[in-house]
């Protein structure tokens, strides 16, 4: 007598254990939401205080830091160079007027091209425009630093540059105030 082995029936599709409807997950209760919303935001605002948000060098650019004036420079042979013209209006007595600086070496008729050139260089760093305007929703406070504008032209770092400076309130303040000796120092006028 022979024995047959016992065929494999075929199951329907809805007893498969594949087929089988998995059980939908509960949906995150409202304070396990709320929580992760609050935590996300109080990381993104621990990361812009530090400034950690802002562009960052690659490692091999941010392992030595030697500012522009260190390096030994090679004489101007195919170009200007740097060479900004500054203009000053209504800042009162002899910082009104147009200036021309020149860097790498410097020179012009800015009252204090040595000094400026060297605060350029100090905030002349990868991925930073020191001319850059004061980003748009940047919340600044109201206060108000003089009628003095200035518009600053020419080309910085092999970049064209064209920006303007005003004192219109606490940002713009702080900006003009970052490039002083470059545009005049009018901090002893706010006070």
């Amino acid at each position: 007598m022979s024995q047959s082995l016992p065929t494999a029936r075929p199951q329907s599709p809805a007893h498969t254990p594949a087929a089988r409807p998995l059980p939908l997950a509960a949906p995150p209760s409202r304070p396990a939401v709320l929580g992760r919303l609050i935590l996300g935001a109080a990381a993104s605002l621990a990361a812009a205080t530090a400034g950690t948000l802002g562009p960052v060098a690659p490692d091999a650019y941010a392992a030595e830091a030697v500012s522009r004036a260190a390096l030994p420079m090679p004489a101007p042979t195919v170009g200007p160079g740097d060479r900004l013209t500054v203009t000053v209006r209504d800042a009162r007595g002899t910082a009104d007027g147009t200036f021309e600086l020149r860097c790498h070496p410097e020179g012009g008729s800015h009252p204090d091209a040595r000094d400026a050139c060297g605060r350029l260089d100090r905030k002349t760093t990868w991925g930073k425009d020191p001319f850059a305007p004061v980003g748009s929703g940047t919340v600044c406070t109201m206060q108000y630093g003089g009628p003095a504008t200035a518009h600053v032209t020419g080309t910085w770092a092999g970049r064209r540059v064209d920006a303007r400076f005003d004192r219109g309130n606490g940002c713009e303040i702080a900006r003009w105030d970052a490039l002083v000796p470059v545009l005049p120092d009018l901090r002893a006028q706010d006070a």
